[in-house]
């Protein structure tokens, strides 16, 4: 599979985030992580686009929100599909015997437990995750328990989609593919800059643009803009933020 570029819209980013959580069932990942790392994206109508893939994939599913109020809005909004929408904390016992996967919304911090639960009750089933935010240093603390839950839980899971626009670069992975980080050009189209095998930290990321820098300081003529463009990726997505929250 080739690795896919920057996504033109949010519409592109989930689909290209179905795409990846198609390739990684298919081999068999089955604690998967989506993360469209966008701030205020509201998360309902990207889940509204993106469940459909197991319908697709043939899949006997159940969709979780982090509460019962969430879960009821998106059962309405969405018109009261056949499928099972509920509460994270409605989860326990819930797991039946033809169920084989498992979308959970946006799970916090505070439902880590539940879902750590939940993860261990459902092996041999795919748990998708999109959106999580189950490391919050703020709740869990940076010490032996945070330590504790990344060796137990959170270092099984594999985000197999990751899109984090950054200002001037854009960090990608999409399954099976590497992590990548693009920059923008003068053209308004994007351009690799490096692949890594694993999420680069922040040192790796200064490092590249530092390097970057000094050789765009060498040729100026090739030089990445320093500013997100006004009518590029990031432009488009508040657009169509503003028309979803309308």
């Amino acid at each position: 599979m080739t690795q896919p570029g920057v996504p033109s819209s949010l519409e592109a980013a989930v689909n290209q985030a179905r795409q990846a959580t198609r390739a990684a069932i298919e081999a068999g990942v089955s604690r998967i992580v989506v993360d469209i790392a966008i701030p205020e994206l509201k998360i309902q109508p990207v889940a509204e686009q993106f469940y459909p893939l197991f319908e697709e994939m043939g899949l006997q599913f159940k969709v979780y929100f982090p509460d019962a109020g969430a879960a009821a809005l998106a059962k309405r909004d969405w018109g009261n599909p056949d499928f099972s929408i509920r509460g994270i904390n409605e989860m326990k016992g819930r797991l039946e015997a033809d169920d084989e996967a498992f979308l959970i919304i946006e799970p916090s911090s505070v439902e880590v437990n539940d879902v750590e639960s939940f993860c261990n009750e459902a092996t041999g089933r795919f748990v998708v995750m999109l959106n999580p935010k189950l490391e919050d240093i703020a709740t869990i603390g940076i010490g032996y328990t945070g330590r504790q839950l990344r060796e137990r839980f959170l270092s099984t899971l594999e985000t197999i989609y990751y899109l984090q626009p950054l200002e001037g670069a854009t960090i990608l992975r999409a399954y099976p593919g590497l992590w990548q980080v693009w920059g923008e050009t003068t053209d308004d189209g994007y351009e690799l800059l490096a692949d890594f095998p694993q999420k680069p930290s922040g040192e790796a990321l200064e490092k590249l643009f530092s390097a970057e820098a000094e050789e765009d300081s060498a040729n100026p003529d090739t030089s990445l803009k320093a500013k997100p463009k006004k009518a590029g990726f990031l432009a488009e997505l508040q657009g169509f933020l503003r028309a979803l929250s309308q």
